[in-house]
This record gives C-alpha cells, structure tokens and sequence, in this order.
C-alpha cells in the first residue's frame, strides 16, 4: 500500500518527537541518579521514635530482603508479625508460592461497622532488590504503615480497614501473577469482596530542599509542579481521578507535608510500578503514594539506599496524614 508523503512526515515527526522525549527522560533520570545523596542527621528524639526503629531493623539490622534470601525474608515477617500482636492485632498470613517455596502476605483487617461488606485495602511491599538494604525502597514505607496500624488498633470504622504488608514485589517477580500483591487481588476478586479503594505506599521517606532536585519525565512537567523534592505525590490514572483528588485533598488537611496529584500516571514512565498495578489489573481503584523514587532518589535500588538518607520528621508528617486520609475512605459519603 503506497504511504502517502504527509502521512510519511506525520511519521517522521513523531518518531523525532518520542526520540526527543526518550532523551529527555534518560537525562532526568541520569541527573537525578548522578546527583549527590541527601544525609539527615537523626536528633536523639527521631532515634527513639518507632519509624525509625522499624527502618533500623528491616534495613540496618535485616538488610537486603530479596526473594532469594528466604531467611532474611522470613525474619522481616517476623519482625513486623511481632510488632503487629504487640499493639494488639491479629494478623494473618496469606500464601503466596513462587518457585516451589512458599512466601507471605502479612494481612491486619478492621472489621467495618456500617459498611461490612465494603473495603479499603493500604499496602506496602517488604521486600527489595538483591544486595540493597532498601530503607527507602520499601521500609520507609512499611514503617509508616505498622505506625498506621498502631494508630487504628480499636478503632471502630463504617467502611472495613485491611492493612497488608505484601512481599516478592520487587524484580525478578515484578509483573509476573506471582507478586504478592497479585495473589492478594486475585483472591479478593475471585470472593467478589467490595474495595472501594486501594492505597498503595511506594518509598515515602526521600525528601530534598534543593529546588532543581525533583526529575520529571516529560520537561511540561517542571511547569506545573514543584522542583524541589519536599513533596509527596499521589499518582493514579485518569479512570480514579477523582480518588487521587480525594487522598491530595485529605493529606493536605490532615498534616504539613506538601502533596501534589499526579491524575495521568499512565501516561507517566514507572508510574505503575508498584503493588496499586495489580488492584487495577483486576479493576480495583488504586492510587498510589509515593515519594517519586528515581525521579528523586539518587539512591534507588542501589546498596547506598541507607537509613541516614530518610527525613523522619517528613514520615512522621505523612503518617498522621495518611491516618486522616484512611479515615475519610473508611467513611460513608
């Protein structure tokens, strides 16, 4: 079939535009990775506090977390099993096989009042890449979700609460039906259960003061959204727009942290990779919370992602944040 030649230079353009976009993306990220590492000295109260404890002993103590290294993995569901009955829960494990080895899904469910048969499902992974403590990626974010979990330990809620520590989120498992996420979805689809929301909390303890810090995957970007890397993000696609909406505007209200809102995430690189991805697979509404990752962190999935690199004061914010915003999707509207 002959291709005419304003069909030909449609394409041409095209390919130069994508070929420019790529570059644009590979440089950000390239900044970003070659940028020099933040260091937060911890005062002697941010020590003492249980999210800095929770990170200390899944990054420091544990270490890498990988799905090769079934005992260190097995000794950070301990840890958090543990930490959970100590505050007066019951968690369940739920199965998950890989490889002729069987793996776990940490499960924390608040019965709901009003609204039995209805859902909200806040999860984290707790495992990482091989040979990487992952303090940001992912204890940060399993720390603010254990404190969340001390938070709503009694709470008497309309909706039904599930907290989930899920594992093998992380490569060589990543987008495969084996992650633990996966499971998690497919089972409660397959029971018909009602989420009306699915919270995803991906590495939320990077934070910069250097305007310039943020990277961005398309340069457009830079003129909507703030620079300097002291923010929050909640990214989903344009289907729950509306869910991203809600959780910026109640992370707002409920604490300092500044939040931006990312309605678009499927037309953004990485936006999906992480546990919200296979809630949507399934046709849950997920949004995901995040501190941006390698768009921010020089750190990422490389053995340098140390404790001393996480602002405790900003996680602290975050969680009485995300408590409020856990408490509004747990609420009748």
């Amino acid at each position: 079939m002959k291709v005419f030649p304003p069909l030909k230079r449609m394409a041409v353009y095209l390919a130069v535009v994508l070929a420019l976009l790529g570059a644009y993306l590979a440089y950000s990220l390239l900044r970003v990775r070659l940028a020099p590492s933040v260091r937060v000295p911890p005062l002697e109260n941010v020590r003492s506090s249980p999210l800095y404890g929770h990170v200390a002993e899944l990054s420091v103590r544990i270490g890498s977390r990988c799905v090769h290294e079934t005992g260190r993995l097995d000794e950070a569901k301990a840890y958090i099993v543990r930490t959970l009955e100590a505050m007066g829960h019951r968690p369940e494990l739920q199965d998950v096989p890989y490889e002729g080895r069987t793996y776990s899904n940490i499960v924390v469910t608040l019965p709901g009042r009003s609204l039995p048969g209805e859902v909200v499902v806040v999860g984290a992974h707790y495992d990482t890449v091989c040979g990487t403590p992952g303090a940001d990626d992912n204890a940060s974010a399993v720390a603010v979700l254990l404190e969340l979990c001390r938070a709503f330990a009694g709470s008497d809620l309309e909706r039904g609460v599930r907290f989930v520590f899920f594992t093998l989120e992380e490569p060589p498992v990543f987008g495969t039906p084996h992650m633990g996420s996966a499971v998690f979805a497919r089972e409660a689809k397959r029971k018909g259960e009602a989420i009306t929301a699915m919270v995803c909390l991906e590495m939320v303890g990077y934070y910069s003061d250097r305007k310039g810090g943020q990277g961005f995957p398309v340069p457009l970007m830079a003129l909507f959204y703030s620079t300097t890397p002291d923010f929050i993000a909640v990214v989903g696609d344009w289907a729950v727009r509306d869910l991203v909406a809600r959780v910026g505007s109640t992370l707002r209200e409920g604490g300092t942290l500044a939040v931006e809102t990312v309605p678009f995430g499927g037309l953004v690189p990485g936006a999906d990779l992480s546990d919200h991805r296979s809630f949507r697979e399934v046709g849950y509404r997920a949004v995901m919370v995040t501190d941006t990752a390698f768009y921010r962190n020089p750190n990422y999935h490389t053995e340098n992602d140390r404790i001393e690199t996480l602002d405790f004061p900003r996680m602290a914010a975050l969680t009485s944040a995300l408590a409020t915003t856990v408490k509004d999707l747990a609420t009748r509207r």
